[in-house]
C-alpha cells in the first residue's frame, strides 16, 4: 500500500465531486427560464416582453446567488479539513441535498411550477 504524498488532501475527490453537484445545480437553475414568445415580442418589443417575466430572473438571480454563497462556504471549509471519514461524507451528502433542491421552485400554493 502506498502512502499518499504529503501534499495531497484526503478529501480530493469529496471536493471534486461537490463542485461538479454545484455545477450541475448552477446549471439547471438557467432551465426555469423562458424566451419570450417571438410574437408578443413583435408586438410589444423585448424590454416589455422581459419585464413581464421579471419575477422569474429575479428567482434564478436569487437562487444562483444562494448557490454561489453555499459554494464559497464549501469551498472555505474544505480549505481546512484535511481528512474524510463516513461523517463527513454523510454530512457533505445531506448539505448537497439541500443545494439540490433549490432549482425546484414552488409557486404560492405550494405545487411545483
Amino acid at each position: 500500500m502506498t502512502k499518499a504524498p504529503e501534499t495531497e488532501k484526503e478529501t480530493q475527490r469529496i471536493e471534486a465531486f461537490s463542485d461538479g453537484v454545484f455545477a450541475i445545480v448552477v446549471t439547471l437553475l438557467i432551465f426555469n427560464v423562458k424566451l419570450p414568445d417571438p410574437a408578443a415580442v413583435t408586438a410589444n418589443g423585448l424590454l416589455a416582453e422581459l419585464a413581464k417575466s421579471w419575477t422569474i430572473y429575479l428567482a434564478f438571480a436569487a437562487s444562483f446567488f444562494f448557490v454561489l454563497v453555499m459554494w464559497i462556504n464549501h469551498h472555505r471549509l474544505f480549505t481546512i479539513i484535511r481528512r474524510s471519514d463516513n461523517n463527513l461524507m454523510l454530512l457533505n451528502g445531506l448539505l448537497l441535498f439541500g443545494v439540490t433542491v433549490v432549482p425546484f421552485p414552488i409557486d404560492c400554493r405550494g405545487v411545483p411550477a
